[in-house]
């Protein structure tokens, strides 16, 4: 089949490339280069076995904070949006027991699956993408979460999760010595040895790279404008997209468009419980002298801020705000992130470069994305869309999970 990718960033093009190797004829389409989008500056972690989704029952005593303190580092901001309040009313009735359970454990089994192909693609790549398998330590302040963590943990271990197990302050610094002055901050850890990261927008320039070599089509710069569509069945059909350079026919579609798909999806008729979680980065130069920059991938639970060394810089992101499609960089949010820096790694660099970033990362209430086809929308129009803060982790996953929907067999059905 001729199948149309719509959409660049790591879950479109890991899809591309799922759908190429599976045989058949792919053309990707974006308005920008493949990965400028949410992709370019996230948090660089690829966080495979510890998955707590942000809908959890903790939201709800949080909710003061979240909504009125200026230095939280989750911020809702409401809006005359119909959609934010059908999101955030479907979040927190996520915010709850037994659907974090549940999503925790879709959520370890798409990232088990992507860790898999993920390693087989790797070996594919050209360029140095800035791989490594350091592990990860998600720190907590007080004795409560931590004892929430265990939970986690638990619960993760019943589900088949990869080893991990909570560490003392004083393990924390023999894993991560950089970390030695802000252990009086630390009350534990969880560690998990196997977790890696890698520079996802180097990823995404490599995929394109090799998509393009096995005879995938880009048509890049192309602003989608809306869909050809033919009625004739009960759903419909979509006979192309209507784009800046022109019509794109293909026998099948797949949206992945990140925050945008919510849009698009309803000009098809289909509502997406998707939204943007807005958050921000910003990219270190490290001294590379020993201790002074973290080399283990380090989330600090209670800034809501994740550190990853991505060969000789460092990533730092965070944050996640649900106040719509702003794309502007407030400079308190970037203060915070190197105040979150200079707080855990105060050596690790000279701060004269942040390279200041902000990226809408595609949510669904529960955190678990949509894969596959959504009610209301034409019968060969797929989605992998709503990865939230995890897309990175998931798009592999997700790609396989896709491309088996959509096998000719299933094509043969629509």
């Amino acid at each position: 089949m001729h199948i149309c990718v719509l959409g660049a960033g790591i879950v479109g093009l890991a899809t591309a490339w799922q759908l190429q190797r599976d045989g058949h004829q792919v053309t990707v389409i974006d308005r920008a280069a493949p990965g400028e989008g949410a992709s370019a500056g996230n948090g660089a972690q690829l966080s495979y076995s510890y998955v707590a989704p942000l809908a959890d029952p903790s939201i709800w005593r949080q909710l003061p904070h979240l909504l009125f303190s200026p230095s939280s580092p989750l911020k809702l901001r409401p809006k005359l949006d119909p959609q934010q309040w059908r999101w955030g009313l479907a979040f927190l009735a996520a915010c709850n027991a037994p659907m974090a359970a549940a999503s925790t454990a879709r959520l370890l089994a798409l990232a088990a699956a992507s860790r898999a192909v993920f390693d087989s693609v790797r070996a594919e790549l050209p360029a140095d993408i800035d791989f490594s398998a350091t592990g990860k330590l998600v720190l907590y302040r007080s004795a409560d979460a931590l004892e929430g963590a265990r939970r986690q943990i638990d619960l993760q271990r019943a589900l088949g999760s990869a080893p991990q197990r909570l560490v003392s302050n004083e393990e924390v610094i023999a894993i991560e010595p950089a970390l030695a002055g802000y252990h009086r901050q630390i009350a534990g850890a969880v560690h998990t040895p196997s977790e890696c990261a890698a520079d996802c927008l180097k990823v995404c320039r490599a995929l394109e790279q090799v998509l393009r070599a096995r005879g995938v089509v880009f048509s890049l710069g192309a602003d989608i404008e809306g869909f050809d569509l033919n009625r004739g069945s009960q759903q419909g059909r979509v006979q192309a997209v209507q784009a800046a350079g022109g019509p794109v026919q293909a026998d099948a579609f797949v949206m992945a468009l990140g925050s945008a798909s919510a849009r698009f999806g309803r000009q098809l008729g289909a509502y997406l419980p998707v939204y943007p979680l807005k958050g921000y980065s910003i990219t270190l130069d490290v001294d590379n002298s020993p201790g002074a920059a973290p080399t283990v991938n380090v989330t600090d639970s209670a800034r809501k801020t994740v550190f990853a060394r991505i060969g000789s810089r460092l990533r730092v992101a965070g944050m996640a705000e649900i106040v719509g499609h702003d794309s502007r960089i407030p400079e308190g949010r970037i203060d915070m992130l190197v105040a979150a820096t200079r707080a855990l790694f105060p050596h690790c660099s000279d701060f004269l470069e942040l390279a200041p970033w902000t990226g809408m990362r595609p949510a669904t209430p529960t955190g678990v994305p949509i894969i596959g086809r959504v009610d209301g929308a034409p019968d060969n129009m797929f989605f992998n869309t709503g990865h939230g803060a995890l897309g990175f982790t998931l798009a592999f996953g997700s790609a396989a999970e896709l491309a088996s929907r959509l096998s000719p067999a299933a094509a043969a059905r629509s």
